[in-house]
């Protein structure tokens, strides 16, 4: 499995353990203040969303959507919630590797990019927030 600073060497794409990797070394870099209440928070690598999700989203390909928060924000949770009712963040590798491409950014930064996105869903927070949160890390 490639660390971070392989990220260069690759002769193949990056597989979904290697993006595993990534979003477990960048979810590392992400501040405190946003980590500390995801000890619930599952992520899971797929290599792109299934169906259901494309259809809910009126997505036109499968690489339109790099990641997906699914549960209850942490503003709408409440103490009634099933212990069942798992917060996921799903990163989509396709996706993901498409854009690095199309854009040439570092591949961890990208990964990066869209966990704290789709963990700022989990707070409820804005784009903006999200932003200044993102610039921290």
């Amino acid at each position: 499995m490639a660390h971070l600073h392989d990220v260069t060497r690759f002769t193949t794409a990056p597989d979904l353990a290697d993006l595993e990797a990534y979003a477990r070394e960048a979810f590392a870099t992400i501040p405190e203040e946003l980590r500390r209440y995801l000890a619930d928070v599952v992520i899971r690598v797929e290599d792109f969303p299934d169906d259901e999700t494309l259809e809910e989203f009126d997505c036109e390909t499968p690489f339109d959507l790099l990641g997906l928060y699914r549960g209850v924000d942490l503003r709408r949770k409440s103490v009634s919630d099933l212990p069942e009712d798992i917060d996921v963040i799903y990163l989509y590798r396709r996706p993901i590797l498409d854009y690095w491409c199309e854009t040439g950014e570092d591949l961890v930064d990208v990964v990066r990019h869209v966990l704290i996105h789709e963990i700022g869903h989990h707070y409820g927070l804005s784009d903006e927030d999200m932003e200044r949160i993102e610039a921290l890390a």
